[in-house]
């Protein structure tokens, strides 16, 4: 449908216009959720094939009315509803944060520039557009003063986009040069953005290696279901007389029964949900201290990184920048005022605005001509009547530093003398105007500018954590490399100097060489950044970048995981993973911390699942194969699952847990679960012939066969609860008073069909359970072998890979 866009007039919209635009739904209003819907949430817990699986499972028990045997259903839905409930906090958590820290946008209204929320913007509003602003909705531009797009996070065209009058912006676009405005002709779900869905989705899920590793068993449980279920079926028919007799007596009921009880065993039901629980917890706690995640498994990510990117400006440093002095190297006057020119003007960024306190004089007349600053230049010009005066980088206004031209060489001493010290270092020169955007050929350098960087309080220590964790840094700013590796010094890093990005290989082996040889890297261009991070993931790293300006977008997003200061620009904020809501750089330990309790504890708490899930399959196979009655009914299998796993996994999730990260999750769970499935099925497969041999009856083999898989399964929990605390011992103690209150209790073991057991099968549960809980012993410790030489692979990895830069940076 085509809009007609309001005649655009010099003063803009009026409170009536907008009004009547607003009430015809003419706004940028766009529901894009910083977390799921609550119909995902909802979708994701609740429409699952493990539930289709369970509910089928619980119907057939319904219809056959053996309803005491369905109560894995109500824990199903208990699951769900608690997953669900869980998530549904989250996302309550982050919206309201979402919310309180929403981007807004700069229209002119009556005459007068307004802020106002992104939502709110109108068809036909006029947007004004200054450097590190987030183009709103999709507009057509009016006039511009040097005005420049990134259009790289729609387009993937890097390069700045120099904008005309009537050339159009589009929203998600970011200004990072100059200043103009633009009438907006597409708005809401028209624009260019929101029509690719957002190009920073919120809450989509990251790489994860808990949630990629916890599908990829789901699947293979879903290839196995169905041929297991065929298996024990046939074998419990035949136990119950043949198909023929099983089926005219009425025992089919039975082997239907027992059936169900090793299909619903082998679900990892739990498993999921405690996934999504301690996600969703972690989540929210970091909420409370100012940390909004933005996409759940970001929790995890950051705990697996193990190089860290840093852009100095808002990261290190508050920001902040304070003029400090100003050392004249050629006599001309008017420089004073051409600061103050600089210092007011609307585009200004901080380095300029802080000359505003000393220099107030403006010149007499208006500029004849102007070049806006440029991220990729690092200067800026305007022209007066008495010539062309350009403010950057010393390095940058002249690369070329003439020899033997004793003013350029004791400029670009003295710069480097200045940068040495911390301090950042600007260049006022004059010369001859130009038409071109180049600097003037007869340019010289009149004064030179000093500006100063306050040090976060916390970014020593913050940085002293990383190191202590393993953690390498590397400080990529577009500042002058000696000044920002004077700063690194003063946060206590190991950078002697700062390496030039100018001279950054365009070869990608050679580029990783000098990132592995160096820390500091200065005169970064925002490609560059983005180039720097594509190459530590090439050697292998998992590399988090933080940053707060519009330069630092690219490369935040290109990152694993991508942290924003919520001072920065709203572009940068939408495609980072985790931002900083007070920009507290001491918060990041924090989140590491988190990370690493996430997938610490789901590993533990997924051995106790995956524990289940092989046992329950190899059950299934060798009581199919054998031909024995299944040993369970699932009313017992649903008690023992809670007293061994459900319960006390719960508990587990959530604990504090400070071990470092290390790649092979999927492999060391399932090294200890697998043995320790074998060790169960065995015991019991054991037990069970044995029984059957000494006829002893059916319901007393199941009582004995539900107390050693008990009886295992809390060993099993002891095991990998290890080193045990006072926690851990009072939920591993009320797990044991739970099993004894079982066999107890007589309602509870009536309902359970639980009997006393005679003294063979008391002997035979004894034997069985001491021999498996010794073989469960030797499974753990060939495990901690497994967990050791993981550790040491991935330190000998990390070294290798130290060793062949530094071999490759030595032969070369």
């Amino acid at each position: 449908m085509t809009e007609t866009i309001p005649d655009h007039r010099p003063d803009g919209l009026t409170a009536a216009e907008v009004a009547e635009l607003t009430a015809s739904g003419r706004t940028n209003a766009f529901v894009q959720d910083s977390s799921r819907s609550v119909w995902s949430i909802v979708r994701a817990n609740v429409l699952t094939l493990f539930n289709a699986i369970i509910l089928a499972c619980f119907l057939v028990l319904l219809a056959i009315g053996r309803w005491q045997d369905a109560l894995f259903g109500f824990s199903a839905i208990a699951n769900a509803v608690i997953g669900t409930v869980q998530e549904y906090r989250a996302k309550r958590a982050l919206d309201k944060l979402a919310l309180l820290n929403a981007p807004s946008a700069r229209v002119l209204r009556d005459g007068a520039e307004a802020e106002v929320a992104v939502g709110a913007v109108v068809l036909g509003d006029t947007l004004v557009l200054r450097a590190g602003d987030q183009v709103a909705a999709d507009a057509v531009t009016l006039d511009g003063d040097g005005l420049q797009l990134d259009e790289s996070m729609l387009t993937g065209e890097s390069d700045p986009v120099e904008k005309a009058p009537g050339d159009r912006v589009l929203s998600g676009s970011i200004v990072v040069g100059g200043e103009g405005s633009a009438v907006v002709d597409r708005v809401g779900a028209d624009s260019f953005a929101n029509s690719l869905a957002a190009e920073a989705k919120r809450f989509s899920l990251v790489a994860s290696e808990l949630r990629s590793s916890i599908n990829r068993v789901l699947k293979w449980v879903t290839w196995f279901i169905g041929p297991v279920a065929l298996l024990v079926l046939n074998a419990q028919m035949i136990a119950q007389g043949g198909w023929v007799e099983a089926s005219q007596s009425g025992a089919w009921r039975d082997a239907a029964v027992a059936t169900i009880a090793s299909v619903v065993a082998m679900v990892p039901l739990g498993l999921v949900l405690m996934t999504s629980i301690t996600f969703a917890v972690g989540a929210v706690k970091l909420a409370r201290q100012q940390v909004l995640v933005q996409e759940l498994p970001a929790v995890e990510g950051l705990a697996r990184v193990d190089l860290i990117c840093l852009d100095k400006t808002g990261t290190l440093t508050q920001g902040d920048i304070v003029f400090d002095a100003a050392h004249p190297l050629t006599e001309r006057p008017g420089w004073e005022r051409v600061l103050a020119w600089y210092g007011v003007q609307n585009d200004a960024n901080a380095t300029a605005r802080s000359l505003v306190g000393r220099f107030t004089e403006q010149p007499a007349g208006s500029p004849v001509d102007r070049v806006a600053f440029s991220s990729a230049r690092k200067w800026s010009a305007v022209t007066f009547d008495d010539g062309m005066w350009v403010l950057g980088g010393p390095e940058m206004v002249f690369p070329a530093r003439a020899a033997g031209d004793a003013v350029l060489e004791g400029l670009a001493a003295q710069a480097a003398q200045l940068a040495a010290t911390g301090s950042r270092t600007l260049v006022l020169a004059h010369g001859t105007p130009t038409h071109d955007e180049t600097v003037p050929a007869d340019a010289v350098p009149v004064v030179l500018l000093t500006f100063r960087e306050n040090i976060r309080p916390d970014a020593a220590e913050t940085l002293a954590y990383f190191a202590a964790q393993g953690v390498g840094v590397r400080i990529i700013s577009g500042d002058n490399p000696q000044t920002v590796a004077a700063i690194a010094r003063g946060v206590g890093l190991d950078a002697p100097h700062g390496f030039d990005a100018r001279e950054l290989p365009e070869d990608q082996d050679a580029l990783i060489r000098v990132l592995d040889e160096n820390i500091v890297f200065g005169r970064v261009t925002p490609d560059q950044k983005k180039r720097i991070v594509v190459a530590l993931k090439t050697a292998g790293h998992t590399v988090a970048m933080t940053g707060d300006g519009v330069n630092d977008a690219l490369a935040i997003k290109e990152a694993d995981i991508g942290v924003a200061m919520n001072s920065g620009a709203a572009a940068t904020k939408a495609v980072a993973r985790l931002v900083l809501l007070d920009g507290k750089f001491s918060h990041l330990p924090s989140v590491v911390a988190e990370g690493r309790q996430v997938i610490a504890n789901i590993e533990r708490v997924s051995m106790l699942f995956l524990t289940k899930t092989a046992y329950a399959t190899f059950l299934a196979i060798a009581f199919g194969i054998l031909l024995l009655p299944f040993p369970f009914l699932p009313r017992q299998l649903s008690v023992t699952d809670g007293l061994t796993i459900g319960i006390p996994a719960f508990f587990l999730a959530l604990l504090p847990n400070a071990q470092r990260y290390v790649p092979g999750f999927l492999r060391r769970s399932l090294s200890f679960a697998v043995p320790a499935g074998v060790v169960v099925t065995v015991g019991l497969a054991a037990y069970a012939r044995l029984a059957a041999n000494m006829a002893i009856p059916e319901a007393e083999i199941r009582t004995g066969s539900t107390l050693i898989l008990t009886i295992i399964g809390l060993w099993i929990l002891v095991v990998l609860s290890r080193p045990v605390t006072r926690f851990k011992g009072a939920v591993i103690g009320a797990m044991m008073i739970g099993l004894v209150l079982v066999y107890t209790v007589p309602i509870v073991r009536d309902f359970l069909q639980l009997v006393d057991p005679t003294l063979p099968t008391a002997l035979l549960v004894l034997a069985t359970s001491v021999l498996s809980i010794a073989l469960i012993e030797i499974v753990r410790f060939a495990h901690r072998r497994i967990a050791v030489r993981d550790v040491e692979r991935a330190l000998n990895a990390r070294e290798a890979r130290r060793q062949r830069a530094a071999e490759a940076l030595s032969a070369k």
